[in-house]
């Protein structure tokens, strides 16, 4: 039987979830509502790949490549030194710079793609962690391509030896994603999620899908300390219908999002016009 190897992410008690990593070469989906840890387990990933010398690409796409290092810096994590030592390559998709040779100005999956095969050859032969953060950004005003532009990202760069975290942002109301894009072509679907129990904002992680891995079934509490960085505390009492709203209020929600999706025009009494 060969030996799947794999990439340990720097998250403090989580390899143990996925029987030690991140198989290599794996597109892992990072799915969750803003504020759920996302970002912050995204960097712990490439911190990984820096300390364990790895070729590190991080894409952002909601945040400045400021406000990565930044926040790097918070939990002990020195990206600008990274990326003077040629160890690691941030992409700002945000600002689009023109002087930066590492800026998007054009929010296309080309063009991504194309740059990060840039990156790669920038950085040399070797291992190679990616993360895009988010991939929601490339189908903001036409959400049907999702599962397409995911697809296409994955076809292309899997060859280039990267194991990635492909990020996606669900909605706040119903905690879904519409396209369902990432999740379709992906290895792994690591789902981040937020409660308010007895008037305290929790944190919770959840392995949904793992591909060649015995991986754990349950929901986790996290918490993530400045200075520290994210840690999983332990499982959780809370199940994972105790967390989201009432399946009859999440339907109507749904519904709603999907016409609003499709264009379909709604009369008075909520039939469809011909």
């Amino acid at each position: 039987m060969t030996e799947i190897e794999r990439l340990t992410t720097g998250v403090q008690g989580f390899d143990e979830l996925i029987g030690g990593g991140i198989p290599r070469g794996f597109f892992v989906a990072v799915v969750g509502e803003p504020g759920t840890g996302k970002t912050i387990f995204s960097i712990h990933f490439i911190a990984e790949g820096i300390r364990l010398g790895d070729k590190n690409i991080y894409v952002t796409t909601e945040e400045s490549k400021e406000s990565i290092i930044r926040q790097a810096a918070m939990f002990g994590f020195d990206f600008e030194r990274a990326i003077r030592e040629k160890k690691l390559v941030i992409i700002d998709a945000l600002m689009g710079y023109r002087d930066d040779p590492w800026s998007l100005t054009d929010l296309s999956v080309e063009e991504l793609v194309n740059k990060i095969i840039e990156a790669k050859r920038f950085l040399g032969y070797g291992r190679a962690r990616l993360v895009i953060d988010s991939m929601s950004a490339f189908w903001l005003d036409k959400p049907a391509m999702a599962r397409k532009y995911s697809y296409y990202v994955k076809r292309v760069l899997y060859r280039w030896d990267f194991t990635a975290l492909l990020t996606s942002q669900y909605a706040v109301t119903t905690s879904l994603g519409f396209g369902f894009g990432i999740e379709h072509v992906a290895d792994g679907i690591i789902r981040f999620r937020k409660s308010v129990v007895r008037g305290e904002l929790k944190r919770y992680v959840i392995i949904e899908k793992m591909r060649q891995t015995e991986h754990s079934l349950r929901m986790y509490e996290i918490e993530i300390r400045d200075g520290v960085g994210m840690r999983v505390v332990g499982p959780t009492r809370y199940r994972k219908e105790d967390t989201v709203l009432p399946a009859s209020v999440t339907a109507r929600m749904i519904v709603s999002e999907l016409q609003k999706l499709l264009e379909i025009p709604e009369d008075v009494s909520g039939s469809r016009e011909d």
